[in-house]
């Protein structure tokens, strides 16, 4: 049996959806693709598919299984184009995931500049307000941004995600501008519904002491730029990223409160599911990443004159 043509065979049923979908895509009649199925049933020594008239899922072992045959077919490709092209860029597919905010902010730049790069490599861009999980939805790596990372994951740490506590000007001149942090406990706070939605967490930059304020408001959701353009037009005060707000902070479209206090810092993650047979492409993303995402970021750069003038 070719065991790489049967992986391959297997992968593509699975991606496919059906038997026939699969032996159109392989130009291979149906025989041979069930032939080959249980060709790699027999090798492994377990039952992959369950097979009905109306649909094809996956046993426990093929579940167990694909991931595996996914890495033995990306680990093949890599060897055949090193060989064949030994000084050529690594190529491939990457499938990326981040959240909306960050790609549209910051990470659809540096996408553009690393196919610039590596023009060989086709990136698909997975955006998602949410955690996902790697293997089930076939994702080769994420950009996340946590205090903490799950241990059963391969993590490598890209810089530190900073936040602003801001609001508009045109909010400061209704409102007032607030005194102090404790302050926010009766102000109209713009919340994010996974981070901070009730709590916000400070230092006191002179002392490091911790703090933390309870909050509410009337506009709460899962996407950072939405409270960024709702804190734009006057709505109320968010805490957000750095890495959204930077040139608002800038041209003065939105205003920094309480320089004296760091709002809790996080780190900005590329997460992925396990370091053997990994594929060129990963690595090179992994690589490109951390050079370009330095501690501190571009955009905290940027942002500090406009900090500076909170």
């Amino acid at each position: 049996m070719d065991r790489l043509n049967a992986m391959r065979v297997f992968v593509t049923v699975v991606d496919s959806g059906s038997l026939s979908a699969a032996a159109d895509k392989l130009d291979m009649s149906r025989p041979v693709v069930t032939r080959y199925v249980a060709e790699l049933e027999q090798w492994t020594g377990a039952r992959l598919l369950h097979r009905t008239t109306r649909r094809l899922s996956l046993t426990a072992a093929g579940e167990e299984l694909l991931p595996r045959c996914r890495q033995v077919l990306e680990l093949a490709g890599d060897m055949q184009a090193a060989v064949r092209h030994p000084a050529e860029a690594p190529r491939g597919q990457l499938r990326i995931t981040a959240s909306t905010s960050f790609a549209q902010a910051q990470l659809a730049d540096a996408m553009a500049e690393y196919v610039r790069l590596y023009p060989g490599v086709a990136v698909d861009l997975v955006l998602l307000d949410r955690a996902v999980n790697l293997v089930d939805e076939r994702i080769d790596l994420a950009i996340r941004v946590a205090a903490e990372i799950d241990p059963n994951l391969i993590a490598r740490r890209l810089t530190d995600c900073r936040s602003v506590v801001c609001a508009s000007p045109a909010y400061l001149k209704e409102h007032g501008r607030p005194s102090s942090v404790e302050e926010l406990a009766q102000r109209n706070c713009l919340t994010h519904s996974y981070f901070g939605r009730s709590l916000w967490n400070f230092t006191r930059k002179e002392s490091g002491e911790p703090v933390s304020v309870a909050v509410g408001g009337n506009v709460s959701t899962n996407d950072a730029a939405s409270l960024m353009y709702l804190a734009r037009a006057g709505a109320g005060i968010a805490m957000l990223p750095t890495y959204l707000t930077c040139q608002l902070l800038q041209s003065g479209e939105l205003v920094r409160l309480f320089a004296n206090f760091e709002p809790q810092v996080v780190g900005m993650y590329a997460v992925y599911a396990s370091r053997k047979h990994m594929p060129a492409t990963l690595r090179t993303m992994l690589d490109f990443l951390a050079a370009r995402f330095t501690d501190p970021p571009a955009w905290d750069i940027a942002s500090q004159a406009g900090q500076d003038r909170g």
